[in-house]
């Protein structure tokens, strides 16, 4: 494990200068406060605990498919458990599914047609 110090990072034969600091200027930790919804997973009722940065993509993608939360996330459990019989971490899916999403939009924006 590393432990930043200023602007650098303790490694095992020193410390290592980090070009891009992750915590850039205006960083909002309440991003990582982690928050439970209570969400309808084709007609079952769950909770799920994420954080509120997740929370935020999945509003943005809900949005640019004109339809709810609950239903984007049904979409995805649907989706996952017809195209690979499930998985034991819909949380850790929806992370990605919220990261894949990001950066396909950086893609695009670096690489327009």
């Amino acid at each position: 494990m590393s432990r930043g110090v200023g602007n650098g990072v303790m490694e095992a034969g020193g410390f290592h200068k980090i070009k891009i600091d992750p915590f850039a200027k205006g960083f909002d930790m309440g991003l990582a406060k982690p928050l439970s919804r209570s969400v309808r997973l084709n007609g079952f009722s769950t909770c799920l605990r994420l954080e509120l940065i997740y929370w935020n993509i999945l509003t943005e993608i809900a949005r640019i498919n004109a339809c709810s939360v609950s239903a984007l996330l049904s979409y995805v459990d649907r989706e996952v458990h017809l195209r690979y019989g499930g998985v034991k971490n819909f949380s850790g899916l929806v992370r990605v599914v919220c990261v894949v999403h990001v950066l396909a939009g950086r893609a695009c924006s670096h690489n327009p047609e």
